[in-house]
């Protein structure tokens, strides 16, 4: 039995990480706190957390595994209780014996450099018999089809790819309670329909499952009851009756993603829109941008991407899809001239653009932004974009984005939404002529989603060109003009 008992629980100035609009309608800050929250979760029951960025989802989580108070400091009041044990008064390293977590971000989670070494640390740290470990390790891998990732760098994973082994570490260690934090948020169809499957398989054996997620679709069918959090509190709870017969109508209401498995463009047309019918493809008016002959190996000789030609329009919102692993995140590396072992040719507007020429004419929003936030404050990030610093233009920028009341917080203070919202924010400042976005809206809640798909379309207007790397179905009909399925021109 899991249960939170009457918990307010305040975070420590800068430590809380998850702080945040409450998702583009109310104005007031929230900051990931919970006030006055009691929850009971039965042995082998499967919980949804969900509700807008900042509301507590991920507070919770780490109540439950320790982290709070034992790593993110703050004011805790009430009794966080599994199994009769108050975890706040717990070791960590006991609670690690029953509490197994995923987190959003699985870089940040491991601790070895390659993905075996990976999945027996957890053993390995409880001291496990050798023998076991192997076995263990052995039989997970062969459990979630994980050959061709083992022995294998966790710095040369996709996003996705690290995600799954982020799972195979929790699965591995055999524990009764597991917790996920957004485990979707950069994984594509047929990875998530394997997620729904693994957690379908933890339910059946009776594991305790509580996960805190945005995108709900996948898990609608698997849980038991829906709990939905706004500014620390609990403002609705769904039974699995309740959960049947809700529309998607009210789920918008309360802030929250379709319940829809959304998996083809067929069945994007076939909802209704938020803002009227899905954009339709015009008659080009400029000559599209044109990829030749691209090329890029990494140093160990494996030929990541290899695409004779492919074409994108100018001007419009171009969504790039595919499988974890297929080369997107390197197309849009190789495009805006990161990559330094690519081959190929850009054309753009009938001129030729090498490498460097690509770094001045394109700006990439990366799928981690923690690598391209550098400055003490949200405002600076802003300011360091713009070709010249123009403070009203950058504050307006960051109104749009619901990040003006973050102006002065140091940007690694914030959580990975808004981190998100800052690099975008960076990106419009750049005033560059072509935009690339990599996963622009993992761990971002609905209202968050839909504000990114008006920003895509108000850059459109412009006249810029918008190519996005996504797995998000509702962003792609919310905003896209274009889809390309990456394998289909990727000839590797």
């Amino acid at each position: 039995m899991v249960e939170l008992k009457n918990v307010t629980f305040e975070y420590s100035s800068g430590d809380g990480l998850e702080r945040g609009s409450a998702g583009g309608i109310d104005e007031k800050v929230s900051n990931g706190s919970l006030c006055g929250v009691n929850l009971s979760v039965n042995d082998g029951e499967f919980l949804l957390l969900t509700g807008g960025s900042g509301c507590g989802k991920t507070t919770i989580l780490r109540l439950l595994n320790g982290l709070i108070p034992n790593f993110f400091e703050g004011q805790l009041k009430g009794s966080v209780i599994i199994d009769g044990v108050d975890v706040s008064h717990a070791e960590l390293y006991d609670t690690a014996k029953t509490v197994s977590t995923v987190f959003q971000n699985p870089r940040s989670q491991f601790f070895n450099v390659d993905t075996t070494s990976e999945l027996a640390f957890a053993l390995e740290n409880q001291g496990r018999p050798e023998q076991e470990i192997i076995d263990k390790v052995n039989a997970t891998v062969k459990e979630m089809s994980l050959e061709p990732l083992m022995n294998r760098s966790l710095f040369n994973l996709s996003g996705g790819q690290k995600q799954k082994i982020a799972c195979a570490s929790v699965a591995v260690t055999g524990n009764k309670i597991i917790l996920l934090d957004e485990p979707s948020a950069n994984l594509d169809l047929k990875t998530i329909d394997e997620l729904a499957g693994l957690l379908k398989k933890w339910k059946n054996e009776g594991k305790t499952i509580i996960v805190a997620e945005h995108r709900i679709s996948y898990l609608w069918e698997l849980a038991d009851r829906t709990v939905v959090l706004k500014e620390g509190q609990i403002v609705r709870e769904l039974s699995r009756a309740q959960m049947d017969k809700i529309s998607e109508e009210e789920l918008h209401e309360l802030g929250l993603r379709t319940n829809r498995w959304l998996s083809s463009p067929q069945d994007i047309r076939s909802l209704s829109d938020v803002e009227g019918s899905k954009p339709q493809l015009s008659k080009e008016t400029q000559p599209p941008l044109e990829i030749k002959n691209f090329r890029y190996k990494y140093s160990n000789g494996y030929l990541a991407l290899n695409i004779p030609q492919m074409q994108i329009p100018v001007g419009k919102i171009t969504a790039i899809t595919g499988n974890n692993g297929d080369g997107k995140t390197t197309l849009l590396n190789c495009l805006c001239g990161l990559g330094r072992r690519s081959k190929g040719t850009l054309l753009y507007q009938d001129k030729n653009y090498n490498r460097h020429g690509r770094q001045k004419l394109i700006f990439l929003v990366m799928q981690d932004v923690n690598h391209q936030l550098f400055t003490e404050s949200v405002l600076d990030e802003v300011l360091i974009s713009q070709a010249e610093e123009n403070e009203e233009e950058a504050r307006h920028i960051l109104a749009t984005l619901d990040l003006e009341a973050f102006a002065d917080r140091h940007p690694q203070s914030l959580s990975g939404g808004q981190k998100q919202r800052v690099a975008v924010a960076s990106a419009i400042a750049s005033g560059r002529e072509i935009m690339l976005f990599d996963e622009p809206t993992s761990g971002l809640d609905y209202n968050h989603m839909l504000q990114i798909g008006e920003i895509f379309r108000n850059l459109k207007k412009l006249g810029k060109t918008v190519i996005v790397v996504t797995h998000d179905r509702e962003l792609i009909k919310e905003c896209c003009d274009q889809e390309i399925h990456l394998a289909d021109y990727n000839s590797i």
